[in-house]
């Protein structure tokens, strides 16, 4: 019984949508595409002319990167929330969604993108990973409260 649907989003784009009930600790999907290095992903990116701030890179904590556009699955479309109802694991080379709190039927799934970038944020850095979760405590960015260095 398939547990999960991608369709169009109110919050960006296509999102991923539970298709029943969903409890804690549920292991939803894995995140697949062709894994690549992290320069050879922003090549990719740049050469794509994506929309301001989409991307279906997923960085892994050795610096590559598993591009979701190239042999992904539907785990792509999952949107930003600063209130996720999902988190993503890594188990060595692998990254996996798992939900957080009960998710009910017809629920979007959310990640926290958390995304990471070097130098300063700038205003135009800022409008390109521009938040659209309207969650209460949203922070207004898709980028990590944690900066790099």
């Amino acid at each position: 019984m398939r547990r999960i649907t991608v369709r169009n989003s109110p919050v960006h784009g296509r999102g991923v949508f539970a298709l029943a009930e969903l409890p804690i600790g549920t292991l939803l999907l894995e995140y697949k595409g062709t894994r690549v290095s992290w320069k050879e992903a922003q090549r990719i990116h740049e050469r794509s002319k994506a929309e301001d701030g989409h991307t279906f890179l997923f960085g892994l904590d050795d610096g590559s990167v598993i591009d979701g556009a190239r042999g992904g699955n539907s785990a792509r479309w999952l949107n930003h929330s600063c209130a996720p109802n999902c988190e993503a694991e890594q188990d060595g080379e692998r990254v996996f969604i798992r939900a957080i709190e009960p998710i009910g039927k017809g629920q979007e799934l959310f990640i926290d993108y958390m995304l990471t970038v070097d130098g300063r944020r700038t205003a135009a850095m800022k409008r390109l990973y521009a938040c659209r979760c309207l969650a209460d405590a949203c922070r207004n960015t898709m980028l990590s409260s944690r900066r790099c260095r």
